[in-house]
């Protein structure tokens, strides 16, 4: 199944975290782009955020920021071979 314009939007927002530390959050306005608050709401609704405007990641959010940014910079860094 190739990632549809939703699941993007979710993955980017996901990016959006620091992973260094759970202290840190995120928060989406309500002026900013509608399909950024989308996403939020979404993740929220799936159990990965603590609020549906950002706040922090859950212990599956956390999950899966990690593995949304990994693949990131695996597609991001430059060939070795």
């Amino acid at each position: 199944m190739p990632y549809n314009d939703d699941i993007m939007q979710e993955l980017n927002v996901l990016n959006l975290f620091n992973l260094n530390t759970t202290q840190e959050g995120i928060k989406v306005h309500s002026s900013a782009k509608p399909e950024l608050i989308e996403a939020t709401q979404r993740l929220f609704n799936k159990g990965l955020i603590s609020q549906n405007d950002g706040g922090y990641l859950t212990p599956l959010g956390h999950e899966a920021a990690e593995s949304t940014q990994t693949l990131l910079t695996i597609l991001i860094t430059e060939s070795r071979l």
